[in-house]
């Protein structure tokens, strides 16, 4: 299984679209700072026919030391969440979109 990094992403977009590879990496730069900003702000970013990034808030709350199973206050923070698409979810099990929509 291999990892798709930035550097894979830009040469995808230079294959794909024709810019140099210079303005490949730009754009894909361009996209995820403000991907990343939107989130920041703690919007939802959705990709459609992919899935949605969201920011969720989670509470303060007591977990436990799997060691010591002594108890440690865990602080409040925001988390990333990623939503899949149906579509996505579809091409994943290999079936096409809306033939099996039990959910």
């Amino acid at each position: 299984m291999q990892t798709v990094t930035r550097a894979h992403l830009a040469e995808m977009i230079y294959a794909e679209v024709g810019l140099s590879r210079n303005e490949s990496a730009d754009l894909l730069e361009s996209v995820l700072t403000s991907m990343a900003a939107t989130l920041e702000g703690g919007e939802s970013v959705k990709i459609s026919g992919f899935g949605t990034f969201s920011v969720r808030q989670k509470g303060r709350r007591v977990g436990r030391n799997p060691k010591t199973g002594e108890e440690v206050p865990i602080l409040p923070r925001r988390v990333l969440v990623f939503r899949p698409s149906h579509v996505l979810k579809a091409r994943i099990n290999g079936e096409t979109p809306g033939e099996d929509d039990d959910e």
